[in-house]
């Protein structure tokens, strides 16, 4: 499956200890039973679709818990440094409402074309936050920060710590919401579906993890295909906290052992997911939190009719301008 021959999957242990670590500094977020009239008339009347409502997260995303499994992890030293991190928005605004946690210096570095409201939001917990052109380029600021400043560099989405947080969503769910037959999982570079996928598949080993993709940032479809993480020349999607430039070997790995099979889902697709949301749940969420729904209701709908289905809505980062402006266009 091109897993480098040095993976190790995460341990019933591992993802226990981590889970009750993280514990007093993060939301046991709610699952809901979602009925109404738009969803009813998609699905058949007997298919469950239960929703992780990881929107609810310190934060605003499920980034809060693989934060705060890296900050758990420091040696005093290293708090007393300080950290940093790369992102478009979602993780700069988790690391700095974790850093303010421990009363640690945050330097975060956002691309340039970050949504005001994230910038604004990774501000108001008190971290520095630099801009960058491009993702590419924001990375190796936030890896020269790291050397020069002496601090930790808090990865988005890939390594163990970052992964076993998210893990301990898929073992929340799982313990929610017995008896699933499949979950859904927005993927952006694979951190959130590989570690909530491994902890579901061990304590449901029966349900079908299903993940999703932007049709414009498909960098785990091409490397499932390819047997070995990708790059991608080009991110073209309104989801952009779904839209990395590349997937890394250990989230692809992660990803390739947990989760059973990949979809695409359109801008279109996803904005009407918005609108579904809003309409039947009242829910204001950001694109990627909407991505799940849209592979559910307009590219699962058929063969997942009838079953019992989880569905995590990963995040609500989005300021009311520009959800409204979604919902305008459809």
């Amino acid at each position: 499956m091109g897993i480098e021959h040095s993976f190790e999957l995460l341990s019933p242990e591992q993802i226990e200890r981590t889970a009750a670590a993280i514990a007093p500094y993060i939301q046991q977020t709610p699952v809901h039973r979602w009925h109404g009239r738009e969803l009813d008339s998609l699905m058949t009347p007997e298919t469950q679709v239960l929703l992780k409502l990881e929107l609810f997260q310190s934060s605003g995303t499920f980034k809060a818990r693989g934060v705060i499994a890296n900050l758990l992890s420091l040696s005093d030293e290293e708090r007393r440094r300080g950290v940093t991190a790369m992102s478009a928005g979602n993780h700069a605004i988790a690391v700095a409402w974790g850093a303010a946690q421990f009363g640690i210096s945050a330097k975060v570095v956002m691309q340039a074309n970050a949504n005001p409201a994230r910038v604004a939001a990774a501000r108001s917990w008190g971290a520095e936050v630099v801009s960058a052109v491009d993702g590419p380029t924001g990375f190796a600021m936030a890896e020269e920060i790291a050397a020069i400043e002496g601090r930790q560099f808090i990865h988005p989405f890939d390594g163990v710590q970052t992964t076993l947080g998210t893990a301990s969503l898929g073992l929340e769910f799982a313990r929610q919401a017995p008896g699933l037959d499949a979950v859904i999982i927005a993927i952006g570079g694979g951190g959130l579906a590989g570690g909530a996928g491994r902890a579901l598949k061990l304590l449901q080993p029966r349900c079908e993890v299903i993940g999703v993709e932007p049709e414009g940032a498909d960098t785990m479809h091409r490397s499932f295909a390819a047997g070995t993480a990708q790059r991608i020349d080009r991110v073209d999607t309104i989801a952009d906290s779904l839209a990395p430039p590349m997937a890394l070997p250990y989230g692809y790995a992660m990803c390739r052992a947990s989760v059973d099979r990949l979809v695409k889902v359109s801008d279109a697709e996803i904005r009407a997911a918005m609108g579904l949301l809003f309409r039947e749940m009242k829910l204001a969420v950001e694109p990627a939190g909407a991505a799940a729904v849209a592979a559910l209701v307009y590219r699962l709908r058929g063969e997942l009719s009838g079953r019992r289905v989880g569905v995590v809505v990963c995040g609500s980062n989005i300021d009311a301008a520009g959800f409204a402006a979604h919902l305008a266009r459809l």
